[in-house]
This record gives structure tokens, sequence and C-alpha cells, in this order.
């Protein structure tokens, strides 16, 4: 996933010139989708990029300072960022929750904002199964669209979907980590085990907005 959602962000960004770059990664995680991201760029365009990535999580920041060193790493609240004003050329939001007002306070006058959001079809077959004939089984991310749209105009969006083989111990963890399962039923999530889930759709949108307040 990491590979592929990198791919499609550099894919979108190297349409914009920089003399040079500073990126950031809003709910940095354990910084891998970062360090893909600059390191695509820099092969692609020569241009150096520096690299910050936040997040609230301390072990995933941990992680990312030991594996990523070259990057700088920051745990943090995005509501109560330490940043200052105009700091960033490029802001990635990759599957985490967003603060229009403070991305637009530390966005360059030219800056840009990645957010990828899940799609339509993503874990389908989960939510099919915890969420059969209710409002919940179908999912649309037109709000989050629109909602993005309205702070930073969308400039372009690439649709990625592929499915993922799993075995049992695979579909254990994904069951645990997504929040899809966290309303469920203990009956509902012992089916999906005992139903022998062996694959799984992930489908995502990736949006590409400008700073609604840039400098011609």
């Amino acid at each position: 996933m990491v590979e592929l959602l990198s791919e499609i962000i550099v894919k979108l960004i190297s349409s914009d010139v920089f003399d040079k770059g500073k990126i950031l990664d809003v709910g940095c995680g354990e910084g891998s989708h970062l360090n893909q991201v600059i390191g695509k760029l820099q092969k692609k365009t020569r241009i150096k990029f520096d690299g910050v990535g936040i997040d609230i999580s301390k072990e995933g920041i941990q992680v990312a300072s030991k594996e990523y060193p070259n990057n700088v790493w920051c745990v943090g609240d995005l509501a109560k960022n330490p940043f200052m004003d105009k700091k960033f050329d490029i802001i990635l939001n990759i599957l985490s929750a967003s603060n229009y007002s403070e991305f637009n306070r530390i966005i360059s006058d030219n800056g840009i904002l990645i957010k990828v959001v899940p799609g339509s079809n993503y874990l389908k077959e989960l939510r099919k199964l915890f969420y059969y004939k209710t409002d919940k089984e179908s999912y649309s991310n037109e709000k989050v669209l629109n909602h993005f749209n309205n702070n930073f105009p969308l400039v372009d969006k690439e649709q990625i979907q592929y499915t993922v083989a799993l075995d049992r111990i695979d579909l254990e963890n994904l069951i645990k980590m997504t929040p899809l399962s966290w309303s469920a039923t203990e009956k509902k999530v012992k089916r999906a085990l005992d139903i022998g889930i062996n694959k799984i759709t992930v489908e995502f949108t990736a949006m590409y907005g400008e700073n609604g307040h840039k400098k011609l």
C-alpha cells in the first residue's frame, strides 16, 4: 500500500515546479509514506525536499525517528502544532483527520495539499458482514471530497483500487485495526473470522488541492 500510494502522490505533485520544498506529513504514523514520497520526488525532479512528520502517537514517531533519521519527526496534535505560518510547500494528509484552518495557516502561498481518504469500496467485504441491511452497509466519501474542495480548490484526483489476499491471522489483525469493527457485535466479528474471507478490497481517493489564497 505504501509503495502504490506514494507513486500516486508523486504523480500528482510532480506536475508542479518547485526550486526547493518543505513537506509536512500530518498523521505520519511510523513515517514510511513521507520517506517514500520524498525519495521518489527527489529522484524524479532532482529537487531537494525537506521532510517533517507530525503524529500524536509517541510510539509511531519513535519508529520514524529510528528508521528515517534524515527527516524531522515530532509528537504533537495538529490543532496545537508548533509550526510557523506559511512554512510548508506541500502538506500530506493520508488517512488521518484534517484541520483546514491550520492547513491554511501553515501552507505557503503557492502550496498544495494532498489528502487521501477511503473510497466507497474500501473493505467492502467487512462492511457488508458487519452492517448488512443497515445505513452503514454502503459508504460514500462525497461529503469529504466536497469539504476538501471548499477549503482547497480541487485540481486533480486519483482513484486507487486493488485486492489483497489474507490468511486468518491477517484477517484478525485487520478486524482489530479497522474502525469498521468497533461498533460491530462480537457475533458478527466472529462470523467474519469463521466465514473464511481470503481477500479484501482496498480503495482510496487521493485529492490534490491548491491554497485558495495563493499569490499569482
